[in-house]
């Protein structure tokens, strides 16, 4: 289990928590509710010495999340199912907004500002990001017991969201909007 997972996720991981081979089941993996989204990490910085993070997000159609930045965090998206909504703001000033489908690929280099929404129900993203930003949707969500989406939104105070934030670097633009 990764170790930002667990000072927020009490009770037992599939995870190996060193770089050993293992295999999970559909379903399996460390889940958490953040907003409307279900995150599942599937390798975290502990599996891979820190080099990298694999997680899926599974959302209903719903609104944008804040635009924001990670300055050392690499990320990509890559659709399973459904269609979500990707905008980012490259280098150089320019607004790059794509809609991604099954099969499409999207990637956001460290440090620039960007957002996504889920375009329709049963959204389903693989994710790989910089080790250890994986621990954030646990720190800035709250530990799910099934691979099921949240029943509510769970809406994290602004210190939860604050403090995770801060320990895993990634900055909220909320003047910012993308999606105006």
């Amino acid at each position: 289990m990764s170790a930002e997972f667990a000072r927020h996720a009490p009770g037992p991981s599939v995870l190996p928590g060193s770089p050993s081979p293992y295999f999970l089941q559909a379903g399996q993996g460390e889940h958490a509710h953040l907003f409307d989204s279900l995150f599942t990490v599937l390798l975290g910085k502990e599996e891979t010495e820190g080099q990298f993070g694999v997680f899926t997000m599974t959302a209903p159609k719903g609104q944008a999340i804040p635009v924001h930045a990670h300055p050392d965090v690499h990320e990509i998206f890559y659709l399973l199912d459904g269609r979500v909504r990707v905008w980012i703001q490259s280098a150089a000033g320019e607004l790059l907004d794509r809609v991604l489908g099954p099969g499409d690929f999207g990637y956001v280099p460290a440090g620039l500002l960007h957002s996504y929404r889920s375009e329709s129900d049963g959204t389903r993203v693989l994710g790989v990001c910089t080790g250890g930003f994986e621990g954030f949707f646990a720190a800035a969500g709250t530990r799910a017991g099934s691979a099921d989406l949240p029943a509510h939104p769970y809406v994290p105070s602004p210190e939860q969201l604050g403090a995770a934030a801060a320990a895993f670097r990634n900055e909220f633009h909320p003047e910012v909007r993308f999606d105006a």
